[in-house]
């Protein structure tokens, strides 16, 4: 059984992310507690053999109760230094609300400037200390560099850098040219990659936190999806490399990776409606904000 590095917890860190365990088969996992409890309530079973059976179970039941114990303290984001791309809608913008909310003194970034202005004025009102916002167009390799610099000349260094930022293929580009793949590698990988090297010396000097969000795309391609796909693999390679390299060198920089289904980012919420929702999911509603027409 192994768990991917979760740095200093989750209670340092976001709103969203990914834990993986490797549980093995679940129906072997299944036959073997059943197994477990015949033995321990048989007659027959050797004592020695029951005991082991309820030492096993009460430390996996340890176990269960640590991992899934929620230790999130929020006085850890008040006034946490953040930089968070991609911010006009969706998830992005949903991040955006809860930051402000905490306290955070926000750098917002996004490529639609008349929306990422209505989501800086929204975090005001959340009670944000400090949101500076910078218009940019990911798909320019020279602008992920002058974005880190905006956010540490704004905010004096970085807490987080939360990378969520996408991009589908350019307008009037077939789907499988070289010309878009070139431009969806840039926008949902590359960009990534310029952003994380720019950030990561003030993320070490800080012993913070980077968090990246990806797709299940990165992890199960599917037809009709290549370059978007291949983009989503690169990002899980070259992240999941950088956290064993990082823990090598006994760098103190957690990454988290939130990896969401294949779901339209406009009618998530929709399509989950009739289930129960934490407190994340009301922020939009508490502010009467409508779904931007455009991310």
């Amino acid at each position: 059984m192994g768990t991917e590095k979760r740095g200093q917890g989750w209670g340092r860190h976001h709103l969203l992310f990914e834990q993986r365990h490797h549980w093995g088969n679940g129906c072997d996992w299944g036959l073997t507690l059943g197994q477990a409890c015949v033995a321990t309530l048989s007659p027959t079973a050797d004592p020695g053999r029951a005991m082991k059976v309820l030492l096993l179970t009460g430390l996996g039941a340890l176990f269960l109760a640590y991992y899934w114990d929620d230790n999130f303290d929020p006085a850890c984001l008040h006034g946490a230094r953040v930089l968070l791309t991609g911010v006009s809608a969706g998830i992005g913008e949903e991040l955006a609300y809860h930051y402000a909310r905490l306290g955070s003194h926000l750098v917002l970034t996004a490529h639609t400037e008349a929306l990422l202005q209505q989501v800086v004025g929204n975090c005001r009102k959340l009670g944000a200390p400090k949101v500076f916002y910078i218009a940019a167009d990911m798909a320019s390799p020279e602008v992920p560099e002058r974005v880190v610099q905006f956010a540490l000349d704004k905010l004096g260094g970085l807490d987080y850098l939360v990378l969520n930022h996408l991009g589908a293929a350019p307008a009037g580009t077939r789907v499988r040219s070289s010309q878009s793949t070139r431009w969806l590698m840039q926008v949902n990988f590359l960009s990534y990659v310029q952003l994380t090297s720019s950030a990561l010396p003030s993320l070490t000097d800080s012993k913070g936190s980077l968090v990246v969000v990806s797709s299940l795309l990165g992890r199960v391609p599917t037809s009709f999806s290549s370059p978007y796909s291949a983009a989503k693999f690169a990002l899980e390679s070259f992240f999941s490399s950088l956290r064993r390299e990082l823990d090598v060198q006994e760098v103190n920089v957690a990454i988290t990776m939130c990896v969401l289904g294949l779901r339209d980012r406009a009618s998530a919420a929709e399509g989950v409606s009739w289930m129960p929702h934490s407190r994340a999911w009301f922020v939009r509603q508490e502010l009467n904000i409508t779904t931007p027409a455009a991310a």
